[in-house]
C-alpha cells in the first residue's frame, strides 16, 4: 500500500495537468514544438471552459506556469525556453503586454 501511495503522490502534478479542473487541456499541448501553437491551444482551452474561475488569460498562464514550475530539473534547457516562449506567445495572442525580463 505504501508504494501504491507514493506513486500516487509522484504523479498527483501529471494528473492535474491531464485533468484540470478549469481547463480541458488538448493531448500533448506543451510538448508542440511552435511556441505560438502552445499558446493557442491554451487560449482555445481557457476561452472554451465553462469551469474557471479567473479570466481566460489567467487561467491560461497559471497552467502553463505550472507545468514548467512541475517539471523543474527534468526539463531541458531547450524545452524551458521552448516553454518561456509560449508565455510571451499568450501574453500576444490575449494582448497583454510583454514581459520585462
Amino acid at each position: 500500500m505504501a508504494a501504491e501511495s507514493k506513486s500516487s503522490q509522484a504523479r498527483w502534478s501529471q494528473d492535474v495537468t491531464e485533468h484540470s479542473d478549469a481547463l480541458d487541456l488538448e493531448k500533448g499541448v506543451f510538448t508542440l514544438e511552435d511556441p505560438k501553437e502552445i499558446a493557442a491551444s491554451l487560449k482555445r482551452s481557457a476561452e472554451a471552459s465553462t469551469r474557471r474561475k479567473a479570466d481566460p488569460f489567467r487561467s491560461a498562464m497559471s497552467m502553463l506556469v505550472f507545468y514548467i514550475n512541475r517539471a523543474g530539473k527534468n526539463l531541458s534547457a531547450e524545452d524551458r525556453d521552448r516553454l518561456e516562449k509560449a508565455k510571451d506567445e499568450l501574453r500576444k495572442a490575449f494582448g497583454k503586454a510583454p514581459s520585462r525580463s
